[in-house]
């Protein structure tokens, strides 16, 4: 849900969480803020015994939002402290604008106190640590703006959202602690969007390194990027590999796995105490596409195979031509049919392996 609609990796969820790291503890967002409900339905005989429902599975959801824009108004209310600001005062569209640039700082650098305290104190430190920080600011007035064009134009949407208060004059430019807040829940959920030009660049990156169309980059092509032309790309071999992101199972020698790096928390833009602002995962897309014209957990797999035989991965503008899986690849598939007597779990490990093999630059191997 989180990475589908806002690129987010919740700790303790994340994707490229190490292999040997099973259970929960004390990194999770859960386990740090509400243990009681870790214990009781996380780690409880309902899960070991029926599973999760639907209802379950929203409770979890809803809890983590609120573990979220809690966290969100913490961050705030401390840059409100440290520009003596008090959270009662209604503050001008400038005294926002500063507020959120400060606020920025804070979420990008998290509890890297003395960098945000170095940065706050050097505006063009900032410009010259933060790429693209111009358009970061941007995008917070961006935010600004969306905001006072509802609280004029869709008055009903905006009371709604509780960005604006009966009886309020949407010409007077002035915010609550409250409209703040909002508008930094509107940084979390789409930064990930704004931020997605970056991750695309990467991506087309690996892929011109691709030459076999296997969603793989030999590490060695991979380095060697690093040392010529780029700033990315340099992870160690170890580390690679806790992630997930290297395949040394190839008789072509060492790979990394190309949407795996690009998932990995290396890549991240934000990287809070209780999430991860990532890139997009371009398998989401491929996978609700399958979701919703199966319109159940699970398929037969001709049904898998006439849907994803019209699909198209669309690495690049050029390439969006459909799959491949006569042979090896529809076997597979049946394979794992007729272990699970006929159909496919749509969300079993093995279905997102046989993705991956499907769409090998856009889904992970799991």
């Amino acid at each position: 849900h989180f990475s589908r609609t806002s690129a987010l990796h919740i700790r303790g969820f994340e994707p490229s969480r190490p292999a040997d790291a099973s259970g929960w503890g004390s990194a999770d967002i859960l386990s740090q803020r509400v243990p009681a409900f870790v214990e009781s339905v996380l780690q409880s005989k309902h899960k070991l015994e029926l599973g999760f429902s639907l209802n379950d599975a929203a409770h979890v959801v809803a809890t983590i939002e609120q573990l979220i824009y809690d966290f969100e108004g913490s961050v705030l209310e401390k840059v409100y402290r440290q520009q003596h600001k008090p959270l009662t005062r209604s503050l001008s569209s400038q005294g926002v604008e500063q507020l959120l640039e400060s606020y920025m700082v804070h979420w990008l650098l998290g509890d890297d106190e003395e960098g945000i305290r170095l940065l706050l104190g050097n505006r063009s430190l900032i410009e010259s640590t933060v790429p693209h920080w111009d358009q970061v600011v941007a995008f917070t007035k961006g935010l600004i703006r969306e905001l006072d064009y509802k609280r004029r134009h869709l008055p009903n949407e905006a009371l709604a959202a509780a960005s604006a208060r009966p009886g309020h004059n949407a010409l007077a430019a002035k915010y609550s602690f409250e409209d703040v807040h909002g508008l930094v829940g509107g940084i979390t959920r789409s930064f990930a969007s704004f931020w997605e030009s970056e991750c695309v660049s990467m991506k087309s990156t690996l892929v011109a390194m691709d030459t076999h169309s296997t969603g793989r980059v030999p590490l060695s092509k991979f380095y060697s990027s690093a040392l010529d032309t780029e700033w990315r790309f340099g992870e160690s071999e170890s580390y690679l590999r806790d992630l997930g992101a290297l395949d040394e199972t190839s008789w072509r020698g060492k790979q990394v796995v190309i949407p795996n790096y690009i998932q990995a928390a290396s890549n991240c833009i934000v990287s809070s105490q209780h999430y991860l602002v990532c890139c997009a995962n371009d398998c989401e897309g491929l996978l609700e596409e399958i979701e919703n014209k199966v319109g159940a957990p699970t398929a037969e797999p001709s049904e898998i195979l006439a849907i994803v035989g019209n699909m198209s991965s669309q690495t690049t503008l050029d390439d969006d031509s459909s799959p491949h899986m006569e042979g090896s690849l529809t076997r597979q598939l049946e394979q794992i049919a007729m272990a699970h007597g006929g159909r496919v779990a749509l969300h079993g490990r093995l279905f997102a392996q046989w993705l991956h093999y499907v769409f090998p630059r856009e889904c992970p191997f799991p």
